[in-house]
């Protein structure tokens, strides 16, 4: 069967059987939690651009705004992606460059939906888990992860990515929404100033 999403964004069934099989590993199981997202990240801004208009042909809505100096792009697929043996996943994430560390570009993270058992889940995996990200006031809470040795991540939620910037900002409406204007950006950094990737 022909997966046009496969040959936009890579083996994401694959990437979410890779990463749930490190989770196992790490005395972690997802199999009851519901999923929020994939995301992926591409290393030039023109491929941003691309991926970002190959997805918006299966999907019902991107929102996209700017987060840490450049857009980032919510995707709302028309059919949500299937993987791990029948989990939904309807968004995408779409993160162009540049960020302040390394990540991994193409397939980077695997957002998972805990609940309302998300403190309890985080007191449980404390040993294991990387870290918490901070992103701003209306998270709810802020989710935690764990980087793994590519540099991709498992991201842990209480609720869906969608349904957080939801409640901050409203319903996602129907169709493309872009950031207007916006041009990549010199970075200066500590060893000097380095041109973005185009």
């Amino acid at each position: 069967m022909v997966d046009p999403l496969h040959d936009v964004i890579g083996d994401y069934r694959g990437f979410a059987a890779q990463q749930r099989g490190r989770l196992a590993d790490r005395g972690i199981d997802i199999s009851s939690y519901s999923l929020s997202h994939i995301a992926v990240r591409v290393p030039e801004w023109d491929q941003y651009v691309q991926v970002r208009t190959q997805l918006e042909r299966h999907a019902v809505a991107n929102r996209e705004n700017v987060w840490n100096g450049r857009p980032i792009s919510l995707i709302v697929l028309a059919e949500p992606l299937e993987v791990l043996g029948g989990k939904a996943v309807p968004l995408i994430e779409l993160i162009p460059p540049v960020h302040q560390r390394v990540y991994k570009m193409g397939l980077e993270h695997l957002g998972v939906v805990v609940g309302d058992t998300f403190d309890a889940f985080v007191e449980a995996h404390k040993p294991v888990l990387t870290g918490q990200q901070f992103q701003g006031p209306a998270s709810t809470p802020d989710p935690v992860y764990i980087l793994f040795e590519d540099f991709t991540h498992v991201k842990f939620y209480r609720m869906s990515l969608q349904t957080s910037v939801e409640l901050g900002t409203g319903p996602f409406e129907d169709g493309f929404h872009h950031v207007d204007g916006w041009v990549p950006q010199r970075l200066v950094t500590a060893t000097g100033p380095n041109p973005l990737p185009r």
